[in-house]
């Protein structure tokens, strides 16, 4: 550069071309600056709300700005955002909040969140999936899974249990948890000491007694029912019914004695501490004391945990709640306005004493609160059901066939005895559920929440009820008159209800939602409603024998005891027709495949191998040890399932 600057000749071009790059290089500068100031002015401008940028821009990785330096004019309207701006904005659905899936068994809702209804039923199908799948196929998988469980061998006969579940198709054959809830305890009693308080209750009043001695058929070995032969074999009658059904297996069962109440409702309350003593002296492998029970107590909170709301002053619930798990939604210890909203219940006031010792007896139902144990009765059970497919309407309607939107109900007024004295108005039939159908009240509100989906559901909104119920529900008392009443109640039944005549098949399959609540005990048209094709929205205080192999918005919509959740379950399904289908179908499908007369058999026959071991006084020999050599397992499963199947054939031939 130095030689070339000291040549005169060279010097002036040089110059020359330094000024033109420095021109150059100071214009591209300033048009940088220049550019950041007017995106500075163009910033402010949009922060005082003058409009004064499009954009316009690609799909790819590339984007083109355009920019106005003028405002657009007031008077005109903005020009549209790129068609991919625009789907952004849509796909931007509102934040949701989350609501609370509490132990107790119940959803609280939160106004913030998304109606709480179709996350349920995901949530539900999920887990139901997740079941299904989980389920043995050998009879090595369920015997490890029955001890993964229960800390202990199956029952001897488990092998003839298993080849019967697989000949009869028998789903979910892990899904007894239930028997296990009900004997659990008495693994805790020396078999001596509950073998004598077992004879000793044959004596009880009004009870009967079946069994088998060995080499023997099952029968009916005691009773203790009224001399009147009408009432006796009335009493009586679930007894055969389920000496007939287990006719098939009888042969296999071992030895025992089983009492049964043949009442509606249990008899035996719940002793907590009692209870407990029992469970912890099992799993420590020992029995406890039956001289020295616990402190004696009193009424339906003796049958609760210590800490359990029914015994604390506890704040109550959120305004809305829906059931996510029915068991314990069901259960007063957490839910002790149920104490005050069920006949079970109301009928005893505070409650009876419980026994001082453990008494294994059946009874046909049985609440959180009692330690009867339960089965699965035959009573009013149905193969089939009208309406059905393949017939003619209106027994074979289809659901979009069923015009009638309504909540159908028709029953009694049972539930508990109507005295003068008494709070049969505060009972789940008569004070729950029929205040919907009470025409003596006026005016009465309800909080009822919105039903569209992915928009916060908000808070419960008050709207009249007559302005709902007419279109909604078709609720009412059936029969010329009340029953279950004193004279004086009577009377004052038949003023406030209106009392309609009762629904046969054909009026009944026009409907597509269905109310099914207890009665006197369990609600024994559950299976003939779950056969119908309907959407049926359930209300109980009775765990069943099925509670486990049966999924709350799967199959069925459950309903809290307070019926506070119904109205807003109603709405929603009847906005959304599509998922009340699906779910009155999958609960026509369930009770198709899971609860047949061979489901109620594979039940029993499993109970009755429980219930004999634990009576037993050697109850290491009445356990099942599974063999080693896993190489024999396909053969003896084999085997064992062809036994129960010729049995079939041998009694199809017969037949």
């Amino acid at each position: 550069m130095y030689t070339v600057l000291r040549r005169r000749s060279l010097r002036r071009p040089a110059s020359i071309l330094l000024v033109v790059c420095l021109v150059l290089f100071l214009a591209h500068f300033r048009d940088g600056v220049l550019d950041a100031q007017h995106s500075t002015r163009i910033a402010f401008r949009l922060a005082a709300g003058r409009r004064t940028v499009t954009e316009t821009a690609t799909v790819w990785a590339t984007r083109t700005v355009t920019r106005s330096a003028l405002p657009i004019p007031t008077n005109e309207k903005p020009k549209a955002k790129a068609s991919w701006l625009t789907k952004e904005a849509k796909k931007k659905e509102p934040l949701l909040g989350q609501h609370i899936y509490h132990p107790n068994g119940l959803l609280y809702v939160d106004p913030s969140g998304g109606h709480p209804i179709p996350e349920l039923i995901t949530r539900a199908e999920a887990q139901w999936a997740r079941k299904l799948a989980s389920a043995s196929t050998s009879l090595r998988q369920a015997a490890a899974e029955y001890t993964r469980r229960y800390a202990r061998l199956p029952p001897k006969g488990f092998d003839l249990w298993w080849g019967y579940a697989m000949a009869n198709n028998i789903q979910l054959p892990d899904e007894y948890d239930q028997i296990d809830r009900d004997l659990g305890p008495f693994y805790g009693v020396d078999p001596v000491d509950l073998r004598r308080v077992q004879r000793e209750w044959e004596a009880h009043a009004d009870s009967y007694t079946i069994g088998k001695d060995v080499g023997e058929a099952l029968a009916m070995l005691n009773f203790t029912l009224p001399a009147d032969e009408r009432v006796r074999f009335e009493l009586a009658s679930g007894g055969f019914q389920l000496i007939g059904l287990l006719s098939e297996v009888e042969g296999v069962l071992p030895p025992f004695r089983a009492v049964f109440s043949p009442h509606d409702n249990p008899n035996l309350v719940l002793d907590y501490q009692l209870r407990q003593q029992a469970l912890d002296a099992a799993k420590a492998g020992t029995y406890i004391d039956p001289t020295h029970p616990p402190p004696p107590t009193h009424g339906w909170l003796a049958a609760c945990p210590p800490l359990a709301r029914a015994q604390l002053d506890a704040l109550p619930p959120p305004p809305k709640t829906f059931i996510h798990n029915h068991l314990p939604a069901i259960d007063p210890c957490q839910h002790p306005a149920h104490l005050r909203a069920h006949g079970a219940y109301i009928a005893h006031g505070h409650g009876p004493s419980p026994h001082r010792a453990l008494i294994p007896q059946f009874s046909y139902s049985v609440t959180p609160l009692h330690s009867d144990i339960r089965l699965a009765m035959p009573l009013n059970w149905v193969s089939d059901d009208l309406p059905q497919e393949g017939r003619p309407p209106p027994l074979g309607l289809s659901w979009a066939q069923r015009t009638d939107a309504r909540l159908q109900w028709r029953g009694s007024n049972t539930g508990i005895w109507h005295a003068a004295d008494g709070r049969w108005k505060e009972a789940h039939r008569v004070g729950r559920a029929f205040p919907f159908a009470d025409r003596s009240r006026g005016r009465l509100d309800t909080n009822v929440v919105g039903a569209k989906e992915k928009r916060p559901v908000g808070t419960p909104r008050t709207v009249p009820r007559a302005r709902l119920l007419p279109a909604l529900l078709d609720v009412a008392f059936a029969g010329a008159a009340p029953l279950n009443c004193e004279p004086s109640q009577c009377a004052v039944l038949g003023k406030m209800f209106e009392w309609r005549r009762a629904h046969d098949l054909q009026t009944a399959a026009r409907y597509k939602y269905v109310l099914d609540v207890d009665g006197n005990g369990w609600s024994s048209r559950f299976k003939r409603l779950m056969n119908s094709g309907s959407l049926i929205f359930k209300a109980s205080t009775y765990p069943e024998w099925f509670t486990d192999r049966l999924a709350p918005w799967v199959h069925y919509v459950p309903i809290q005891n307070s019926y506070t959740d119904l109205l807003d379950t109603l709405l929603f399904f009847r906005a959304h027709d599509e998922r009340g289908a699906r779910i009155a179908a999958a609960g026509r499908e369930w009770s198709r495949r899971f609860w047949r007369e061979e489901d109620l058999v594979a039940y029993n026959f499993r109970l009755f191998l429980e219930y004999a071991r634990v009576m037993s006084t050697d109850r290491a020999a009445m356990s099942f040890v599974m063999w080693k050599d896993e190489r024999e397992d396909e053969v003896r499963e084999l085997a064992l399932r062809a036994r129960w199947e010729t049995k079939s054939v041998e009694a199809e031939e017969e037949d």
